[in-house]
């Protein structure tokens, strides 16, 4: 049903761990692309979701990072730990630099760990649909939205596809201060009417891939609520400092972005979920303690992922 496709850093993989039970039970499937030299943070994250009895697509040849060059590590950590365990399988990213020939190639090396298609700008969609639907009825075909047309799609027509949005509008930080709030995403409406099986998004991070932020001249919170009053379309509140003409000071513009997050939360009128992330966000701003910025970005995806969970069970 849901896809939330994250990127190997630390704390997207910590998100992934400690949201794994609810992932599981929602039937949510993570996609993960690593990007990280070091592959014991990603192999302690897909025992975490095999304990949970979830499951995940792990990209085997990423676009971006320390494995883009040659992903043999992520084949060979999924063969040796995860061969018989198929609720970890492999995902191939098809950019527009992928033949028809290197799907097919990829897909074979990596037929055992029941393999997913992800069109990141590929082309050549005839004659790969024609081989999907006569290799496997179990294939599942991923299609950035943003990078495919309809007509791309529609080929594939009878298998299972998955639309991947970009909800997440990326800017610098202080920029937010003047979109305080915008629609992020109606997939998790409309996905079945657009004949999908399932749909995905980039969370509260969005496609935008960078190996390090720079200082943060202001420091943003990201939330993703579900509005009633809207037909239940998602949308996104920015919560943003406002002493932003430096790099110094983190910890207090930090303090100031969670002053606003408490104020409309309390206001009654935000539709924000209350999720355990907003129980530490409350803390956090009870204690007035800063967890550094890799901490927010996670309870920032938890709370995308818990607000989903909850709009499906629901």
């Amino acid at each position: 049903m849901y896809y939330p496709y994250f990127r190997g850093k630390q704390y997207e993989l910590i998100a992934v761990r400690e949201t794994a039970q609810l992932l599981a039970k929602s039937n949510f499937i993570p996609i993960i692309e690593p990007v990280r030299k070091t592959l014991s943070p990603l192999k302690t994250c897909l025992d975490t979701i095999c304990t949970a009895d979830g499951k995940a697509i792990v990209i085997v040849n990423p676009k971006h990072g320390d494995h883009k060059e040659d992903g043999e590590g992520i084949f060979q950590l999924l063969n040796e730990n995860y061969k018989e365990k198929n609720n970890i399988s492999a995902g191939i990213n098809l950019t527009e630099r992928h033949t028809f020939q290197d799907a097919v190639k990829l897909y074979q090396y990596n037929i055992d760990k029941n393999p997913s298609f992800i069109y990141d700008g590929f082309s050549e969609h005839k004659l790969l649909s024609d081989f999907v639907k006569k290799s496997s009825s179990v294939i599942k075909n991923i299609f950035l939205d943003r990078k495919n047309s309809s007509r791309d799609i529609e080929y594939y027509n009878g298998t299972h596809r998955i639309i991947l949005g970009d909800g997440f509008e990326k800017r610098k930080n202080a920029e937010y201060l003047e979109v305080q709030r915008e629609k992020f995403s109606d997939l998790h409406l409309t996905y079945k009417k657009l004949g999908m099986d399932g749909f995905g998004d980039f969370l509260t991070v969005g496609d935008g891939y960078s190996e390090s932020g720079g200082p943060a001249y202001a420091v943003a919170i990201h939330i993703t609520f579900i509005d009633e009053d809207k037909d239940d379309v998602m949308y996104v509140y920015h919560f943003v400092s406002f002493t932003n003409d430096t790099s110094t000071d983190p910890a207090g513009k930090f303090s100031q972005a969670l002053d606003e997050l408490i104020k409309k939360i309390d206001s009654g009128q935000s539709h924000i979920l209350d999720t355990s992330a907003i129980t530490e966000f409350r803390q956090l701003h009870q204690e007035e303690h800063f967890p550094g910025l890799g901490y927010v970005k996670k309870l920032s995806m938890k709370h995308h992922i818990e607000t989903l969970a909850d709009f499906f069970s629901s």
